[in-house]
Formats: structure tokens, sequence, C-alpha cells
């Protein structure tokens, strides 16, 4: 692979204005197909094999017209204080505004708060719910529009409204940290090569990567149903693996100039070994991200392979664009130590300043003196910040983790005010009955005994379809949709309707957001261990091949699971306890998104790998090259812990502008994802990873013989490389070793 590479490298070196030329035509490209196609929306949900799904989808078939995948609002109304809403004058406002929805041209059906008994037993409280034909994503911004212009009506009027509900949709912003993240990945870029143009070129090319993937998922997102969510975490993992892949292979290019190297040569052999690690670090990546198929949760599979895409674009970009900018950078490009003039360049070292061992290789060199503590220190660390992870709860954010500025929360409020906290996560219960003798008698049978289960508020008549075989009953439970009393509730019913279904043949399901919510939680939950061998297995594989070691690769993926339980337990933490929530924008503690830990495994496996990758195939090549092991791991230090410690900072940066999102979803994963790279980067690669290798000596490279010879050689240290004479023409064939 790394002589391959190496062609490759010195081939888009030579022809750079052809390279580039093909980069441009197809961010041309991806852009006018954007600019072309609708704009994303959210993504449609489902989880098929679910209970709630199953009740989902016959609620389609027996109630043709009710549009059960139809967009809904709900228009909430406060009187002011010492007034009621059924005064005569707010109850003409609330009429009138109840028929001015109705004449909407996507609007099925508007409820009347006084004919529909939704007016809270206080009187100071109203709603009208309003459903659509079309989903949210769907739903026309006129829609959207006429709903905000009726409650701007009855605010003149001097009432209090706020809207909930699925009908007002927006696109997530991500707000100015994100740009700080990119300023801060440029200020740390500049540190690192002493550079400006060298440390433009892994920015801009990250950029031009995101912006073709990105731009590709806009274009696609009518054709494939890709939300908005999809493109923000494939620009959040694009853009951080496209600069850290960009920055190993700059580093290794100047590291070959500082040798003596041509630059055509020094590009080639950047891209033969540096490439190398760049290959194979992306295909962790890869893996992990389109692993979440396994979870079978379409917009989890979509969110998974549209990352992965990314990745790849950053790593093809990596690979060809790098060296052909470099090519157009020539000599303004120095080697490795020389720093630009405009950052104090050209100043003369002192010979004993140019023999300090950096910090790389002092670090090092503590840590092989050190071992057992360093091992002992880090894992009891991590151990300590995986504490909290033991009190996860798992759940979906609804609008009451909303910030308290948006009306879809302040309508939550509202609603938890005047008719109870359980009054905003319903639960619907379908009865099929199609099967049994008394249809009506087994929907009565159904509503009387879940009226006795505990924690119940509410149980309404059942509502049959024509046909008079299904029947809907709304359930309003006492507690929040995210508590664990709703989620015991819902177990309850479903228990309760197993019963009911051995007496009357008639089958009692359960859904409703809250529902859904719960069985996804519970659906991630039973794919978390089968993704994680299947993961894990294949990355364990891929790394035996790369690293030629049964040991190495062990380490790697238990260090993995120490980084991301530490980082898990750091979400609990902020976004379940509470601890730094201001700090981070949290207005609401409670319940981990339900596709965190999953999403979490996937993600910070990958980048995991990265560090893995690149760190310990710099230990191997000087391993290989002769060097003891305890030396090789100095070695490998002195040459990538300080582009290791830029890459993880970096990365970090971009994760955490993220932070600054008024998506909770992806806040959380921008916190989670910043935190878990400073805790695998810093902690487990930096300290553990030479602790082990320390401890191990020789032991940590044992391949046994009959696999070593079965496992394909793939080069990755470029063995083949150092065969060729640098003195010679450089266009003489490469020799393998």
């Amino acid at each position: 692979m790394a002589t391959f590479l190496y062609k490759l490298g010195r081939l888009a070196f030579r022809r750079r204005h052809f390279v580039a030329l093909i980069w441009v035509a197809l961010l041309t490209l991806a852009g006018v197909g954007a600019a072309s196609a609708p704009a994303a929306g959210n993504s449609s949900f489902s989880i098929p094999g679910t209970e709630a799904q199953r009740a989902f989808d016959l609620l389609e078939q027996r109630f043709p017209g009710m549009s059960a995948d139809g967009a809904t609002a709900r228009v909430v109304f406060k009187a002011p204080d010492g007034e009621k809403m059924t005064d005569a004058a707010h109850k003409a406002t609330v009429e009138k505004t109840v028929k001015e929805l109705s004449d909407g041209s996507e609007v099925v059906s508007v409820a009347d708060p006084y004919e529909g008994n939704a007016v809270s037993k206080d009187g100071s409280i109203a709603y009208a719910s309003v459903s659509y034909k079309v989903s949210g994503m769907e739903l026309e911004d006129s829609s959207r529009d006429a709903l905000e212009t009726a409650a701007d009506q009855a605010r003149d009027a001097g009432l209090t409204v706020e809207i909930g509900g699925d009908a007002l949709q927006t696109t997530p912003e991500t707000g100015a940290t994100e740009i700080i993240g990119i300023a801060i990945a440029a200020v740390v870029l500049v540190i690192t090569f002493g550079s400006l143009l060298a440390a433009g070129l892994p920015l801009l090319t990250a950029i031009i990567g995101v912006g073709i993937g990105v731009s590709t998922i806009a274009a696609l997102a009518a054709a494939l149903d890709l939300g908005s969510t999809t493109s923000t975490l494939a620009s959040m993992i694009g853009l951080a693996v496209g600069i850290d892949y960009a920055l190993f292979i700059v580093s290794r290019y100047r590291a070959e100039l500082a040798e003596g190297r041509s630059r055509e040569d020094a590009a080639g052999r950047a891209v033969g070994t540096a490439g190398s690690a760049v290959v194979f670090a992306g295909l962790t990546v890869v893996i992990a991200l389109v692993g979440l198929s396994v979870v079978n949760i379409p917009m989890l599979t979509k969110m998974g392979v549209a990352a992965a895409g990314t990745v790849v674009i950053a790593v093809l970009i990596a690979l060809t664009m790098i060296p052909a900018l470099l090519g157009f950078a020539g000599r303004r490009v120095r080697p490795a130590g020389e720093k630009s003039k405009l950052l104090g360049g050209g100043r003369a070292k002192s010979a004993a300043k140019a023999a300090k061992p950096n910090m790389g290789t002092r670090w090092a060199s503590f840590v092989v003196r050190r071992p057992v503590a360093v091992l002992l220190l880090g894992v009891l660390g991590l151990g300590a910040a995986a504490v909290p992870a033991a009190s996860l709860e798992l759940g979906l954010p609804d609008d009451g983790a909303q910030p308290t500025s948006t009306t879809q929360r302040r309508a939550y409020d509202l609603l938890s005010e005047g008719f109870g906290p359980g009054f905003n996560g319903p639960l619907m219960i379908v009865v099929d009955a199609k099967g049994s003798d008394d249809a009506k008698a087994a929907f009565a049978e159904v509503g009387d005994e879940i009226k006795g289960l505990k924690d119940v508020v509410t149980v309404t008549p059942a509502a049959p379809n024509k046909a008079g075989d299904t029947a809907t009953i709304t359930v309003v439970p006492d507690s929040k949709p995210s508590s664990a009393s709703t989620e015991e509730l819902v177990h309850a019913i479903r228990d309760k309707g197993s019963e009911i279904k051995a007496g009357t043949d008639a089958e009692v399901l359960v859904t409703g957001s809250t529902a859904m919510n719960i069985d996804v939680s519970q659906k991630l939950n039973d794919a978390l261990i089968p993704y994680l061998i299947l993961v894990v297995g294949l990355a364990f594989l891929l790394l035996i091949v790369v690293f030629r070691s049964i040991l190495v690769p062990l380490k790697a993926a238990l260090g993995f699971l120490l980084s991301v339980m530490a980082a898990l337990g750091a979400v609990v933490a902020v976004f379940q306890w509470g601890w730094l929530s201001g700090l981070m924008g949290v207005e609401e503690t409670g319940p981990v998104m339900s596709m965190m830990p999953i999403f979490m495994v996937g993600v910070v496996f990958g980048l995991a790998m990265d560090y893995e990758v690149f760190l310990v195939t710099r230990m191997r090549e000087a391993y290989v090259h002769g060097e003891k092991p305890s030396q090789a791991v100095v070695t490998g230090f002195r040459h990538g812990a300080r582009v290791v410690t830029a890459a993880a900072v970096i990365m970090m940066a971009v994760f955490a502008g993220f932070i600054g999102s008024s998506e909770s979803m992806i806040k959380m994963i921008g916190f989670g994802l910043a935190i878990a790279v400073f805790f695998d980067a810093f902690i487990v690669r930096m300290a553990i990873v030479p602790a082990v290798l320390a401890l191990l000596g020789k032991r940590a490279w044992w391949l046994p013989r009959w696999l070593d010879r079965a496992l394909p050689n793939v080069d990755v240290e470029g063995e083949g490389l150092r065969t060729r004479s640098d003195a010679g023409d450089e266009d003489r064939e490469l020799v393998r070793a």
C-alpha cells in the first residue's frame, strides 16, 4: 500500500492543476445540486419491529382519513391574571382563532377547546388542537405563517398564546461557537506548523471536503428523506477528521523535507507513510459509522452513512489534494523545525536549544520509566469519571427540552401548569378487535382496566373506526413524558393488554410519541452489545493487519472502552445531573438522548483508532527498523506527539463548537464527542498506551507465525519505501524489502 500511495502522492504533486480542477468541479457540481434541491427538513421517524410502529401502521390502515403521520399543533391560550378563558371576550377571541385556523388548505381539523373539554379546571388555560394532512417536514411555509398570524392576533386581544407540537419544526442553529471552534483550529495549526500557509492547507481542504459532503446531502435530502440533523453531524465529523488527516500528511511532508528530500519525493513519501495511516484510520471511522445500520433505525442509519461518506471524501482529499496544494505552495511550506519569517523564523537557534529533546520525547521517557504509576493513575482517573454512567437514564428530547425562549417550550410549560405534566405526553392505545366476538365489550374492558392502573389521570372513551373493529383510546399519565413512571405505565398497559387478549381476542397496542421514544430507547439498548461486537471485532481484525500484533489492537480496544465510558459519565453529570449545566447552556436536565450511547460508541471508536494508528504506527516503524521496544515508544512520541496533540485539540474545538446549537441533541453530541476526544487522546493514547507498551516490551509486537504468513502485508510503516535509493533517479522503480 505504501508504494501505491507513494506513486499517487507524486502523481498528484506533478499533476496538481488537474487534481485541483477535479475537486473544484466536484464542489461546484455538489453546490449546484444543493442549490436546486428542496431544503432539508426533519427526517421522518420510524422504528421497524416495535409495538409503537405496528400500532402506527395499523392506524393508517384502519383510519385512512386520520392522517396519523400528519403534523400537529397545540395553540395554548392563557387568560390574564384574575380572568378566565370562559369569559365572553376571551371565548370570542378563541373561537375566532379556531375559525381562522380551520381555513388552511392543509388543515384536517381544529378542535374547539370549549367543545372538547380543553379548558383547565381553574379556567385560566385552554388549548386548540390543529391536525394537518402532511407531516411537519412537508408542511408549507404558508401553513406555518397562518398558524403564527392567528396566534399574534389572539395576543393582540390580550391573551398569552404559545404554540407547541411539530408543526413549527425548524432547522437547528449552531450559533457562533462553531466559528470559534474553527478559529481555535486555525490557531493550533499555525502554532504547530509555524507557518500561516502550511496551517491554511488542512483548513482549506477540510472545508472543501465538508462542502462537497454536506452539499451532496442537501441535494439528496428530498429523495432519500435526509433530515437537517444528518448534514449537521456529517459536517461535525467531516470537518474534524478532514483537518486531522491533512494535518498528519502535511506534518510528514515537512519532516521528509527536513531530511533533505526533494519536494516531489517528500510529497510521495508523506502520502505513502502518513497516508497509509490515514487510510486505515478512515476505514475504522467508516466501519463504526456504517455499522450503525445494525440498529435498524432508518434515521440513525442515514446519519451514519452520510457521515461515513463525508469521511471517505476527507480521506480522498488528504491523499490527492494535499500533495497537489503542496506543489502549488512550493518553498513557502518549510521543512519541520523552520518557521516563516512572519512568525519569527530565520533566527539561528543555539546548539543547546537545538539539541534539547522536545516535549513528546520528555513525556514518553517519563512514562517508560514509571509505567505502572502512569497506568494506574490513568485507569483510576477514567474510572472515576465513568461512575455517573451507572445512573444513565435514556429518553428522547421533547418540547420540554427546548430553550425557554422558544414558543414550543412555553406552550409545554403552560400545558403542564393547566393540565398536569403528563398532558404533554399522552399515550394512544389502539385496540384491534377484528378477531373478537364482541368488539364494543372489548373496547370497554380495555378502558376500564387502564383506569385501574397506577399513574393514570385520564382515560378517554373508545373512538372506533367506521368498520367498528378498531378503536383508539387516549391515556394521560400523571407524570411527564420522559419520567421513569411514564415508562413503567407503558409497560403496565402492555402487560395488561396480554391478559385482555387472552380473554377477548382483542389486541392492545400502545403508541404515540412517548411510547415511540420508550421503544427507541429499548431498541438501542438491545442493539448496543451486538453493535460493539461487530464494530470492535471488525476494527480489531483491521488493526491486526496494520500493526501485525495481537496485543496492540486488544489494548487499543480496551482503552477505547475506558474513554467512552468516562465520556458517558461526563454526559450524565452535565445533562442528567446538571453539573455545569449553566456553562453548557443546558436549560433543562433530564434523560440522556437514547441514541447517545450507541452513537458515541460508533464515532468515538473511529476517532480513537485515528490516534492509535497515527501514534503507534510511528512506534512500529521505529521497532521494525531495529530500535528496542522502549526506545521505539520514545521515538514514536518524538515524531508524533506534537501532531497528535494538535489533532486532538482541533477535534475538541470543532466538536465543542456545536455545544452552542439550539438543538439539544446536537448540543449533547458536541459535548460528548469533545470530552471523549480529550479522555482518549490525552489519557488513553498519551498515557495508558505508552505505559502498557513499555510494560509489554517485545511481547507487544508478537504475532503467531501462521497468522503472520496468512495476513496480507500492507506496509503501513513504509518499509518498501526505505529500500529506495534517495540519491538515485526519482523515477527508478521501487523494490520491496
